[in-house]
């Protein structure tokens, strides 16, 4: 797959390798979105008077993925992702830009942390559970989550790309 390509999910799969794939699906929608802009541009604002930026995206969806699929459904005692600043109650969800660090470098820990996802959910069945809540979490549960999660940054990706050079679609 080149960065300009999307995966497209399977017309007819079972369950799990079809919450998978629209996973996927999404997450290399973000990626595409991101695809060919210097450091500069996916730390610009576009959007004002919203602070938010592609690679805040790409952070804070690294911090997501290093949550669900690690602390929650593990229950790996991890810390915040690189790039997630810790504030005075916690985390910010990555959204906000720590200094200095390239984007190719977010990029990768986000692939990096991708890759755990989806070594963790391999073995699982959708209806696998984990602590969360004083209740239990299923692993379909949470692909749904995230692909909700992938959906709606997506979108944002779009606004925000657009509004750097004038891409839009995919």
């Amino acid at each position: 797959m080149t960065p300009t390509e999307r995966p497209m999910p399977p017309l007819n799969a079972d369950e799990h390798t079809n919450l998978a794939a629209w996973l996927d699906f999404y997450r290399a929608t973000v990626a595409v979105k991101c695809d060919g802009l210097t450091d500069d541009q996916v730390r610009h604002a576009s959007v004002p008077p919203s602070s938010l930026t592609l690679m805040g995206l790409v952070q804070h969806l690294t911090e997501v993925e290093r949550n669900w699929f690690r602390r929650v459904l593990t229950g790996e005692d991890v810390p915040p992702a690189d790039g997630a600043p810790a504030g005075p109650d916690g985390p910010d969800g990555g959204f906000e830009l720590s200094g200095g660090r390239a984007f190719a470098g977010v990029c990768a820990g986000w692939q990096e942390e991708i890759a755990v996802s989806r070594a963790n959910c391999a073995a699982r069945s959708l209806g696998d559970t984990a602590p969360f809540m004083g209740g239990e979490v299923s692993l379909r549960w949470i692909y749904t989550h995230m692909i909700g999660e992938y959906a709606r940054h997506s979108g944002h990706a779009d606004l925000l790309r657009e509004r750097i050079d004038g891409s839009t679609g995919v």
